[in-house]
């Protein structure tokens, strides 16, 4: 089976919750829009929304995967962490990210870990560090949206 997640241009919907140390979850929505361009380098772009005022996360992912290999890097611009770099491993069914915020005091870092469902969906679970704790996660189903 192969993945379609980053792998192939697309417009992902995700659905699912957040949670934050000593917090109740929250409902999120987002919209993932992933792109190819020459020479092995994909931009993606996230928006997660939240009810009520609770401020949007932008993110803004720009890497590069040539072709046959199973590990990647890339740059990440999120709009309330700033600047980060990151690595990927494509696995059978799963692909994780991880990445680290750059000249960040709070030792800030992260991980994605996105589980296929099938060609049109993925789990996705993830988190947010700083130093060695937990400060939030979120979980919800990636949904391909068709191409019209």
């Amino acid at each position: 089976m192969a993945h379609t997640f980053i792998l192939e241009p697309g417009r992902w919907i995700l659905q699912g919750s957040w949670l934050e140390r000593d917090g109740m979850p929250i409902s999120v929505k987002g919209l993932v829009l992933v792109a190819w361009h020459r020479d092995n380098w994909f931009t993606m772009i996230t928006k997660l929304i939240f009810p009520g005022d609770r401020p949007e996360i932008a993110l803004q992912y720009k890497g590069r995967l040539d072709n046959g290999k199973r590990q990647y890097t890339f740059l990440l611009q999120n709009n309330l962490l700033g600047q980060a770099e990151g690595e990927g491993w494509v696995g059978l069914d799963t692909i994780v990210q991880r990445y680290w915020v750059l000249s960040d005091r709070q030792r800030r870092s992260g991980f994605e870990t996105l589980h296929r469902i099938s060609d049109d969906t993925y789990y996705l679970t993830s988190g947010i560090m700083a130093g060695h704790y937990l400060i939030s996660t979120m979980e919800g189903n990636l949904e391909r949206q068709a191409v019209q």
